[in-house]
């Protein structure tokens, strides 16, 4: 276990902001991590918890203690003859473990593909993707208070899976580490193919009966196709949530824009697309410095090489203003801005 003294998060951030921290350790094991929320050294000193980095904008120099949460491994826990549980590190990319069950023909997460970050962060997010969510699979996480040291397993309910929340983002932020997740996936999983493009895209290549590896690959290629590769032009995937509206409020928004898209909410609400209002106020494809708004995916704010954190979140705050004006909708962030 090495620490770092003022330390480049940039290569730790996939907006590849030039921020830094103070003090950095990565942990590879569980035990590392107990080690260091109970040493003497670190214990009442504030901590930032690191896990890929897809998921975060960092605005400023961190003098907490980063923990880069690098715990791997993935392994088949239970079986039965219909479902398989796995237990994966958090520090596994999650792709990889996507990858890992697809091969294996387990549905479950085959629609998550090519999602950047880590196993760890996936709960945080309750991330989702073309009609699946994490929390629809999930069935326990494993980790420790950072404050006390102490270890702790959260089961499904425990959790309060939200679109894109949970209380790992609200109560719990920056109190938990998390360090293993399992999920339960299926072996005879009936793949959802009625979302987005994928059922056209099936047909294009004359697939009938699809397999969940079959739906991966067509998801994998529809990503690639819509947004930028993190290596390639830094960017933090989707910048805001989907906002959601009453039926009531639909109505109003249908009167000034007929050609307004929607898609199914929670309860009695629905969701437009935060692309499409973005879209709408003219910020695709916009670029101000070295921030914009991605050419092929207005969610997507992009960094063209040397954007400062807080450029990209002035650039994110004046969208905000124009969908309120425009839509008096209020944008949230799905980035965590640090």
């Amino acid at each position: 276990m090495t620490i770092l003294k003022n330390h480049s998060l940039k290569s730790y951030n996939t907006f590849h902001v030039d921020a830094s921290a103070d003090e950095f350790i990565e942990i590879q094991h569980k035990d590392e991590l107990k080690e260091i929320l109970l040493s003497k050294e670190y214990r009442n000193k504030s901590k930032f918890i690191l896990g890929g980095g897809s998921n975060i904008l960092l605005t400023k120099n961190l003098t907490d203690l980063v923990l880069k949460i690098s715990i791997g491994g993935i392994e088949v826990i239970d079986e039965s003859s219909k479902h398989i549980n796995i237990r994966a590190g958090a520090g596994v990319v999650w792709h990889d473990l996507v990858l890992f069950s697809v091969e294996r023909n387990l549905g479950g997460i085959e629609n998550l593909s090519l999602i950047p970050g880590t196993v760890g962060a996936a709960p945080i997010q309750n991330i989702g993707a073309y009609g699946q969510e994490l929390s629809d699979t999930f069935v326990n996480l494993e980790g420790f208070y950072i404050e006390s040291g102490s270890y702790k397993i959260f089961d499904k309910q425990e959790c309060h899976f939200d679109y894109r929340n949970s209380i790992f983002k609200r109560e719990l932020k920056g109190k938990f580490v998390i360090t293993y997740v399992t999920i339960s996936l299926s072996k005879n999983s009936a793949v959802n193919i009625n979302y987005g493009s994928i059922k056209s895209e099936l047909k294009n290549l004359g697939i009938d009966a699809p397999t969940v590896k079959d739906v991966s690959n067509v998801i994998i290629k529809i990503r690639r196709s819509k947004l930028p590769d993190p290596g390639e032009l830094g960017n933090a995937g989707s910048f805001f949530k989907n906002p959601e509206v009453s039926v009531e409020r639909l109505a109003e928004l249908k009167d000034k824009c007929p050609d307004i898209i929607t898609f199914p909410g929670s309860s009695d609400k629905v969701k437009i697309p935060a692309a499409w209002l973005i879209e709408k106020c003219g910020w695709k494809g916009k670029r101000i410095g070295d921030t914009g708004s991605h050419s092929k995916q207005a969610l997507v704010i992009v960094n063209y090489g040397n954007a400062t954190g807080a450029e990209i979140l002035n650039f994110a705050s004046e969208i905000k203003k124009s969908v309120m004006d425009e839509f008096d909708i209020l944008l949230e962030e799905e980035v965590n801005i640090v």
